[in-house]
């Protein structure tokens, strides 16, 4: 009796884990990490800025007007890739704030210096301790903050790409309406 439980163990198994994986990939967006804080208030900023900007507040984010807030990094290839991105946003008049994670003073105020400052105001967490407040894992991540300062949407990656075409310029519009 029990040759006969063993001998049909593996294949519900497989049948399990087939299952699985199908209903996964039947997900809207498998790549998507989804966000705890989405219709919740934005988490406490760190209170730290880099010399000579404006420091980003949790009042920033709650003026009444829509704020990008995109954590980024010197160092990060994909930050840097996006960072036209962010800088059209800025000259678009779109309030994008930024939150610099892990990285050095001098690197991230010389990259600033050099590649342009789309930033209206800055947080700087060089621990990237204060990173895990908004659940971010690595830059960049980006969020769309309501004027009230509730989070209410989350791009993990580059603002780059059809991905970004599709999930967070139609994201950013619906919440600029």
């Amino acid at each position: 009796m029990a040759n006969r439980w063993m001998m049909a163990l593996p294949p519900v198994i497989f049948a399990g884990l087939a299952a699985m994986f199908w209903l996964g990939m039947q997900r809207t967006n498998p790549g998507e990490l989804p966000s705890v804080f989405i219709g919740k208030a934005a988490p406490a900023l760190p209170a730290t800025t880099l010399p000579g900007m404006a420091q980003l507040t949790d009042a920033d984010l709650r003026k009444g007007e829509v704020t990008v807030v995109n954590f980024w990094a010197s160092w990060c290839p994909p930050c840097r890739a996006e960072h036209p991105v962010l800088k059209q946003m800025a000259a678009d008049g779109i309030r994008v704030a930024g939150v610099n994670i892990m990285d050095k003073e001098a690197d991230a105020t010389g990259y600033l210096a050099e590649e342009g400052n789309p930033f209206f105001a800055l947080a700087t967490d060089p621990n990237g301790r204060d990173r895990v407040e908004w659940g971010v894992t690595a830059p960049p991540e980006t969020f769309i903050v309501d004027g009230d300062g509730t989070v209410l949407f989350r791009f993990t990656g580059p603002l780059v790409g059809t991905d970004y075409e599709t999930r967070f310029v139609p994201a950013l519009e619906a919440a600029l309406k």
